[in-house]
């Protein structure tokens, strides 16, 4: 499936535009799947689904959170839904949703956090995965780092400071759980930054699915940051 992965060696485009195209790229191979992915899921008890993804099954729908927004899918149809607004889901979050249901396995969170390198089939992006994720945070955030906490507090993150003196974690979906670690730079250290996984994460999304919740958490930390 075509994404941040296949577009790693590219060094033509800024962080933010290879984020746009892989987005795009999932758009486009998701587009042709989606169908065989709701057959696919249509062959299994609705009631398991729920439960292997963290939601929950009522009314003929299975609710969860993505993003901390509330979101219903009813089963007939597979079409995820915004519950507050009534409003259909945009074709990336559907397919984020979609395959996330597809691919979920029910594994428990790992409470052990990774980088995209460890994850399986991850190690080959790293480096491109830490410039257009964790490059970026540290860019913006290395000497603002009251603007960081707020930031992450906008988007309901949590202190981890174990992991760092600025770090947070993130759910942006009920078994996907995520950090940003910052560094702050001085005179002899430039800042740096890190997205990290719960090591269940492959569990629930493909390597390029998690490329693109992990970068999509450095824009959203990014546009919250202004």
């Amino acid at each position: 499936m075509p994404g941040l992965t296949d577009q790693a060696g590219s060094q033509q485009a800024s962080g933010e535009e290879l984020v746009d195209q892989a987005r795009q790229a999932w758009q486009e191979s998701m587009l042709r799947r989606l169908a065989e992915l709701r057959s696919d899921l249509h062959a299994r008890q609705p009631q398991i689904v729920a439960a292997r993804c963290g939601g929950t099954f009522r009314g003929g729908s299975i609710h969860l959170q993505y993003w901390g927004q509330a979101i219903s899918i009813p089963w007939d149809s597979l079409a995820p839904l915004f519950v507050e607004e009534n409003k259909p889901c945009s074709v990336f979050d559907s397919a984020m949703l979609i395959y996330y249901l597809h691919t979920a396995r029910g594994t428990d969170l790992a409470d052990c956090w990774i980088a995209f390198r460890e994850i399986p089939g991850g190690a080959f992006y790293h480096q491109a995965f830490q410039g257009y994720s964790g490059d970026r945070v540290a860019r913006r955030f290395g000497e603002h780092t009251h603007d960081f906490e707020r930031a992450a507090q906008k988007l309901n993150g949590w202190r981890l400071p174990a992991l760092s003196p600025y770090a947070y974690a993130f759910q942006p979906l009920p078994r996907i759980r995520l950090a940003a670690a910052l560094w702050p730079g001085d005179e002899d250290f430039a800042a740096r930054a890190s997205i990290l996984f719960d090591a269940s994460a492959d569990s629930y999304l493909t390597i390029d699915g998690l490329a693109l919740i992990g970068a999509g958490l450095a824009g959203r930390l990014l546009r919250a940051g202004k």
